[in-house]
């Protein structure tokens, strides 16, 4: 029995995604503290902490080693990190007076954090691609689809005439904005994190920021003005940045769900679920997962706001509740992705049962057009009344709402022009033309 779902051999399909899951794996996990440590014995060694050749040979030793998971596991229940169990195994595979020089000045938490920091940079580098092809997407629906005309609902109800193009821009700019969030959390993100027992590089002498300058650049990260131990904003933006990314995605899924209702019918995954026992249904599964996951990260996230709540220069308890968060959190964004995706490339859009909805409830849709035409000719609120009686009397009567109007108005406006939805869309065209240009860098 699995207590999570999202290393499921059952529902870990539904919930989780390989690619993302494989970064935050034990194996990848361990390999890249591994690494870790690897850059900070070179780092030491270019700035004469420690002897050339010992680096050199820690580098050569750790190549490729495979460690037992079980007896770190077993060392991280009694020491509360898997460093200690992992470092005895390394100093071992080193061998000789050269192990002393493994590890050497760091604490555990460096090792973790900038494994974590490694380990989030190459998630961040696959969110991106997703989401750009999310963006390429929804951009190619505006686009194609300015001229689907369609209800725009509001509180549930139908409320006045949109096309289906300017509901994708709105699906559309949130990601936009989510992308060039993510461009200014990577540099207070992708951050060295290396401090010594205390965040005071003492064992280090003054070559500790020498070492701190030489170990960023070995790993392709940024040197912090000083060390973050129990500094944990940029942990938590980064937890906000996900839960922000799979709510946006989570509200295109619920409308699209929605929409493929049955008795509105103008959406459909191609790829639905079936039912154990109703053979014409379609379920929405990947919308309806998209938007699980989104629920799932905004519940989490407060988890990661409370982590940043730490003890001191060392804490315990908030650092080991970003273990059983974030994680999850980023292995459920690449899921919602990746499942954004899959939707997307499988949306069928029907746009005759878009126009014949239009002309429900006897064609009131274009209540709100009827009055601002009336009010050329009379007050505003004289116009309002009008048509509120007349939508009661075509309700009653079964009638188009235009003709009850022309019949009581006693005015002459273009009745042809107020029938037709596709003539109420005010600056739709622009609307989208502006989220287009957005979503390639040219607009905000």
């Amino acid at each position: 029995m699995t207590v999570s779902p999202f290393d499921s051999e059952i529902l870990g399909p539904l919930f989780s995604d390989g690619e993302t899951a494989r970064l935050f794996s034990d194996e990848h996990c361990i390999r890249v503290m591994i690494d870790v440590e690897r850059a900070l014995a070179r780092a030491e060694a270019r700035v004469g902490v420690i002897p050339e050749p010992a680096a050199a040979a820690i580098d050569q030793a750790l190549d490729g080693f495979e460690p037992d998971l079980a007896a770190v596991g077993a060392a991280t229940a009694t020491s509360g990190t898997p460093v200690i169990g992992l470092i005895a195994q390394l100093k071992q595979a080193v061998g000789g007076d050269v192990a002393q020089y493994l590890h050497w000045g760091a604490t555990s938490q460096d090792i973790v954090d900038t494994g974590l920091i490694l380990r989030l940079r190459t998630f961040l580098d696959l969110c991106a691609a997703r989401l750009d092809a999310v963006i390429q997407a929804l951009a190619r629906s505006a686009d194609t689809h300015r001229r689907t005309v369609m209800v725009a609902r509001t509180r549930m109800q139908p409320a006045v005439p949109t096309t289906f193009g300017l509901v994708s821009a709105g699906w559309l700019l949130p990601l936009v904005r989510h992308r060039e969030r993510l461009a200014q959390l990577r540099p207070r993100l992708l951050v060295l994190r290396f401090g010594g027992a205390a965040g005071t590089l003492a064992a280090l002498g003054d070559k500790g920021p020498d070492v701190a300058r030489a170990l960023a650049d070995e790993l392709g990260l940024d040197t912090p003005s000083t060390p973050w131990h129990t500094q944990r904003d940029a942990l938590s933006e980064c937890a906000g940045w996900l839960s922000l990314l799979s709510g946006s995605l989570g509200k295109m899924a619920q409308d699209i769900t929605l929409l493929g209702q049955a008795e509105v019918g103008e959406l459909r995954d191609a790829r639905g679920g079936g039912s154990s026992t109703m053979p014409q249904k379609s379920n929405p599964v990947r919308a309806e997962t998209i938007v699980a996951l989104a629920r799932s990260n905004a519940a989490s996230l407060s988890a990661m706001h409370q982590a940043v709540i730490q003890e001191h220069a060392r804490g315990g308890a908030g650092w080991t509740l970003e273990w059983l968060t974030l994680p999850q959190m980023s292995v459920a964004t690449g899921a919602a992705l990746a499942h954004a995706l899959s939707l997307l490339d499988n949306l069928e859009i029907d746009a005759t049962r878009m126009a014949a909805n239009l002309s429900q409830d006897n064609g009131s849709i274009m209540a709100e057009a009827i009055v601002f035409a009336l009010s050329e000719h009379m007050a505003r609120d004289q116009a309002a009344d009008l048509v509120k009686a007349a939508s009661a009397t075509a309700r009653s009567q079964s009638r188009p709402l235009i003709n009850v109007v022309r019949e009581t108005a006693g005015v002459v406006v273009d009745w042809d022009r107020l029938g037709n939805p596709a003539s109420y869309l005010g600056a739709t065209d622009r609307l989208i033309d502006q989220a287009l240009a957005a979503a390639q860098g040219d607009g905000t």
